[in-house]
């Protein structure tokens, strides 16, 4: 007769408070910006002083830390739960629109995440593994569907950008950029096989 494991509720209620505080990160930096995020307004958000922040981070890097490492997370999972159809070429397209929702859905998170918003601040190897790994899972998709070269995938990754970038930029909330992605990956396909038939310099 196996014995019921004995719950650590103090851990688990720490886990909870720093989840909570996370959160309240989140979604002030949704309205305030990555950099206009404040120790004094996020303490007051959770209902806590500024400096009992430091008994669940040990600096508000370190909250910044962890909010990429949570985005990066969230990020990867979006590129392993894409279905695979066989045509290689529709899945990296659907795999790319997916990436690219991801970006617009939340401006604060991609700020965070892609963008060297916050002077100075480097993400841990922990909080940036994640990152890691979707890239490569990219670079895979972008090979099978005929991008093989090395400069393949940082053309690719600077058209993405582009896009999202003016899109957050001059049309938020809208689709000016957006409408565009197939075109751009149209672009970026035609280019690959011009020069797999050697028309390409």
């Amino acid at each position: 007769m196996s014995a019921t494991p004995i719950r650590d509720r103090r851990a688990e209620r720490r886990e909870a408070t720093r989840a909570e505080i996370l959160e309240a990160a989140w979604e002030l930096m949704r309205v305030h910006g990555v950099a206009g995020l404040s120790l004094r307004d996020l303490g007051q958000k959770v209902g806590m002083r500024a400096q009992s922040l430091y008994s669940y981070f040990d600096s508000k890097e370190a909250i910044y830390d962890a909010l990429f490492g949570e985005g990066c997370r969230e990020c990867l999972e979006r590129f392993r739960r894409i279905e695979r159809t066989g045509d290689a070429r529709a899945d990296f397209r659907a795999g790319c629109r997916d990436y690219v929702d991801f970006c617009l859905e939340d401006h604060a998170r991609y700020q965070l995440l892609f963008q060297r918003t916050i002077p100075g601040f480097e993400p841990s190897p922990e909080s940036y593994a994640p990152s890691v790994e979707g890239l490569e899972i990219s670079r895979r998709a972008l090979a099978d569907a005929g991008g093989t070269e090395p400069g393949d995938l940082d053309l690719y990754t600077a058209v993405i950008t582009g896009i999202v970038d003016q899109q957050i930029s001059n049309d938020p909330g809208g689709d000016r950029w957006y409408s565009l992605l197939d075109d751009a990956l149209d672009m970026l396909f035609a280019y690959i096989d011009e020069r797999g038939n050697g028309r390409t310099a």
